[in-house]
């Protein structure tokens, strides 16, 4: 018995280093995020989780205002918009989100100025946001019979809306745009489809959210195929300006279809190709596009998997402390996500430091 105790103390001991060893980071994890740290990079804790990155100038004050109760912030947000149909689409993105939330400001907005067309594409868009908030984000099997009722209901109901947002502002395919999520809830057949992206496209032929959502569509996922998504893309990019940011779609359709476990696929002459193309359109376009850090989260991370961590590198530095983007949203949320982002941006950071 005498002899158990220091034995038992050993094993004890042991079992305290297995444990810290196997739920601490490694030492190559230690290592990484001390070359990040070196090149001015952000930990973890001070990544947001909200956006792709910072919202343009003005933004978060009107949207604070609109949060407690200020339609009229709203009004002068979209007002002084006007018919920069992409950030139009994405302010009214933001202010769905929070009348899906509370839409007190949103009802008064609608009390003082019915016919405001500012005020019916935000209804419509905060009706499906509210939509998805019912559904659930799980797999049908893990989604309730009603859950999908109220999914449905909502969206049904939400084209309603849409049409009068439509008939309100003629010349805005924001409320088109908007409609492309009902068409994946509802499932459009490709006729149908092919009509609204026609409404769409003839209002803002190189709409960036637009041709997002819809190649969303056309991905195997919802309504389509690999092929159809990447001709989608493909052409969608050959057809843009240079700064339109589309080239963002073959690399998008590229990874929404892959399913191989190295990054073999994405270091082939075409993916190297399709890289260097968006390096070159965001390039090119207005820096202050708000959507322009998200072309910039994937090229970062496509540029990482090719082993260009120098080029990778100068991506992360002009997104980080943002992470809600593609690739790393799509490891779940909050704190998986920041640490996939984090992860293969300080693979980058070593790479280079060992270069160096």
């Amino acid at each position: 018995m005498i002899l158990a105790v220091p034995t038992l103390l050993f094993f004890g001991w042991l079992a305290w280093v297995f444990l810290r060893e196997f739920f601490s980071p490694s030492h190559d994890e230690d290592a990484a995020a001390e070359a990040a740290e070196k090149l001015g990079l952000l930990p973890a804790d001070r990544q947001n989780t909200e956006h792709a990155g910072p919202l343009p100038a003005g933004w978060e004050a009107a949207l604070s205002r609109v949060s407690g109760g200020d339609w009229q912030a709203a009004a002068e947000l979209l007002r002084g918009i006007g018919r920069d149909w992409d950030r139009r689409s994405m302010a009214v993105g933001e202010l769905a989100g929070l009348a899906a939330e509370d839409d007190t400001w949103l009802l008064a907005w609608e009390a003082a100025r019915p016919d405001d067309p500012d005020a019916a594409v935000v209804r419509a868009s905060s009706t499906i946001t509210l939509a998805g908030r019912l559904r659930g984000a799980k797999r049908a099997e893990y989604t309730t019979q009603e859950q999908f009722a109220g999914f449905h209901r909502m969206l049904h109901r939400s084209r309603d809306e849409i049409a009068r947002a439509a008939a309100l502002s003629p010349d805005d395919p924001t409320p088109y745009v908007t409609e492309i999520s009902v068409a994946l809830g509802l499932g459009y057949p490709h006729a149908e489809m092919d009509k609204l992206w026609a409404e769409i496209t003839a209002r803002a032929p190189h709409h960036y959210e637009g041709h997002w959502r819809a190649l969303q569509y056309w991905c195997k996922k919802w309504r389509g195929s690999e092929r159809l998504a990447m001709e989608f893309a493909e052409q969608a990019a050959a057809k843009a300006p240079l700064g339109s940011l589309l080239t963002v779609l073959p690399l998008v359709a590229h990874f929404e279809h892959d399913e191989s476990d190295d990054a073999e696929g994405d270091r082939t002459p075409e993916m190297v190709a399709r890289v260097d193309a968006g390096l070159a359109d965001a390039a090119a376009a207005d820096p202050t596009h708000p959507r322009l850090p998200e072309l910039r989260h994937l090229l970062a991370y496509y540029l990482s998997l090719q082993d260009r961590d120098e080029m990778a590198i100068e991506q992360f530095r002009l997104v980080d402390g943002h992470v809600n983007a593609l690739p790393w949203r799509y490891r779940g949320s909050g704190a998986d996500m920041t640490a996939y982002y984090c992860a293969v941006r300080d693979s980058s950071a070593q790479a280079v430091a060992a270069a160096g």
